[in-house]
Formats: structure tokens, C-alpha cells, sequence
């Protein structure tokens, strides 16, 4: 059993409690519908507001089926270095522009790149691969509307949709510069690890986890598919240099060096770090809790080198 009294800092309790008081441990026993309304709020709540500078404007990506909102974030002074598609966290159903609004805004500023939010479709309305596919979707727009290199990023689920479409792009011409991914899932051994020992951990549980995969594949055979679930790859050469930051208390903690492992043994460049003491979702703590602080500042540096071409691991 592990001693979240121990590891966790006085800060860190602060940011759970608060978050618990607006989205409760047992939130996954009501609805979608209702879920995501107590997510929504949750999110408002804690919303930091825009940098200074920074404009953002929602539009859309039109596909031949259907739009996918894009919100565009881009700082008084834009480095034209690189973009940033960016695919927010919610377990696959919840979330969106809003969700992750002050996040982006905050990513563009301190980086100077252009921050694209990606609105992907959720489940269980639309289930997978309808995620992925506007993934995959948004990075051929950013390839025909950008000339700069294009990062990839995302928190959670949205590390996931990353993660897919720099494997599946990893050939294009316009193949993802780096992708720099924070506490995602994907879909590692839920027999050890983490997965174990983090099992009941704050913030995200297993239990949690299944609810969510359920609600994303509505039964549908997934084992072998590598867009579903990275690790279930076969080939890890050729990905783009990757940067994974993994919260210790999580039960997806394990998936960031296992997936950075099989892009070093492919011969590629990858570096995990684990953010000891914190706990899945602490970007909404990155005001408030100096360890998510810091961590912030560390993943705005990876974005920073990356798009420079630098690799400073």
C-alpha cells in the first residue's frame, strides 16, 4: 500500500482537495452528460486567465464528414521557429477548447510558437478511432498551413492521440519535429508497474481507467491496434525525439520510460521524467504547487529546444 502521506507535499493535498471538491473520486458513477458537466466546472474553475499578449482565435478544420474546431493561440511576439498541435486530457470523453484554455495560452507565451488546440471528437457519441482520426486529421492541416517544424503535444488521452499520429506520420514528408507528452497513457501492462502500485492513487485510479476504455471502444476488439494503444507497436524506429513527463503517483507512470525505452532501443531519442510527489492532472496546479510549477517550466523548455532542433537530454 502505498503512503500518499509520505510522498505527497502539503501543496500538492491542497490542489487534490480542491480539485475534489469540484469534480468528487466518484464522479465516475454518473453519467457522461453529468461528468462532464462537473468536469466543465471544475475546469472554469481553475481557468488562470491569458498572458499578457497572447490572442486566440476558434475557427475550424473542414474534412470531408465534418469540422473540427481548432482554437489558435499565438503571443505578442510569435517565434516563427516552430507550432504546436496540441490534444487535450479527459479520458477520451471529456474535455475540449475550453478545458485546456489557459494551458495553451500559457504555452504560447512562454514558447513564442503558435499553440493549436485540437477539439478531437469524444466518446461514447463517437467512438474510437473518431479521436484519432481528427488527430491525424489536424496534423495533415497543420502540415498544408504551416512551412515551420510541428510539434506534437498533449496530456493523458491527448498524449495518446500524439503519440499515435507521430507514429503513423513518422514517413511524411511533413513528419512531426518532436512530440513532448505529459503523464499519457499508453496502454501499458495493467499487471505491474504502476498500474499496481498506484492503483487508488488521487486524482486517477484504475478503476477510473476502465470506466474510460469502455467508454471509448463500446466493446470493440482493440489488442492489436497500435494507434489504440502505442506500446502495442511493433516498430519504434523512425518516431520523432521524444520527451515524456510522468506524475509519480499515477497508475499510467510506468507507460512514459516503457514507451521511451523502445524508441532508444529503436535507435531513436527519447527521455522520460518523473515528477516525483505529483499526481495525474497537476498542469491545473502549475499556479499553486511549486513542484507542477517547475515541472511546467520544464515542459515549456522541451517545446522550446525541440522546436529549435535541439536535443539538450
Amino acid at each position: 500500500m502505498t503512503d500518499y502521506a509520505e510522498i505527497i507535499d502539503a501543496e500538492t493535498w491542497v490542489f487534490i482537495e480542491r480539485t475534489n471538491s469540484f469534480y468528487p473520486p466518484d464522479t465516475v458513477d454518473y453519467t457522461v452528460d453529468q461528468q462532464r458537466a462537473i468536469y466543465d466546472r471544475m475546469c472554469r474553475e481553475f481557468h488562470a486567465g491569458y498572458p499578457d499578449g497572447v490572442s486566440a482565435q476558434t475557427t475550424a478544420i473542414e474534412t470531408p464528414t465534418h469540422a473540427i474546431p481548432i482554437r489558435l493561440y499565438r503571443a505578442a511576439a510569435p517565434d516563427p521557429a516552430a507550432m504546436v498541435l496540441y490534444f487535450h486530457g479527459g479520458g477520451f470523453i471529456l474535455g475540449g477548447l475550453e478545458s485546456h484554455d489557459d494551458v495553451c495560452a500559457e504555452l504560447s507565451q512562454r514558447t513564442g510558437y503558435d499553440v493549436v488546440s485540437v477539439d478531437y471528437r469524444l466518446s461514447p457519441e463517437h467512438l474510437y478511432p473518431a479521436s484519432h482520426e481528427d488527430g491525424y486529421s489536424a496534423l495533415e492541416w497543420a502540415a498544408r498551413t504551416y512551412r515551420c517544424p510541428i510539434l506534437l503535444a498533449g496530456d493523458s488521452a491527448g498524449g495518446n492521440i500524439a503519440a499515435a499520429a507521430a507514429g503513423r506520420y513518422r514517413q511524411h514528408p511533413r513528419a512531426p519535429a518532436g512530440q513532448v507528452l505529459i503523464y499519457p497513457g499508453f496502454g501499458g501492462d495493467h499487471t505491474r508497474g504502476s498500474y499496481i502500485t498506484h492503483a487508488n492513487a488521487p486524482m486517477l485510479s484504475t478503476r477510473d481507467m476502465a470506466f474510460y476504455q469502455q467508454m471509448r471502444t463500446g466493446g470493440l476488439d482493440v489488442s492489436r491496434d497500435a494507434g489504440f494503444a502505442p506500446l502495442r507497436d511493433t516498430d519504434f524506429s523512425g518516431l520523432p525525439p521524444t520527451v515524456i513527463v510522468t506524475a509519480e503517483c499515477d497508475p499510467l507512470a510506468s507507460d512514459g520510460p516503457d514507451y521511451r525505452d523502445r524508441i532508444v532501443e529503436a535507435g531513436g531519442k527519447a527521455y522520460c521524467r518523473e515528477e516525483k510527489g505529483l499526481v495525474h492532472g497537476y498542469l491545473r496546479g502549475r499556479h499553486t504547487v511549486d513542484r507542477a510549477r517547475r515541472s511546467f517550466s520544464r515542459i515549456v523548455y522541451a517545446l522550446k529546444a525541440l522546436g529549435r532542433g535541439e536535443w539538450p537530454y
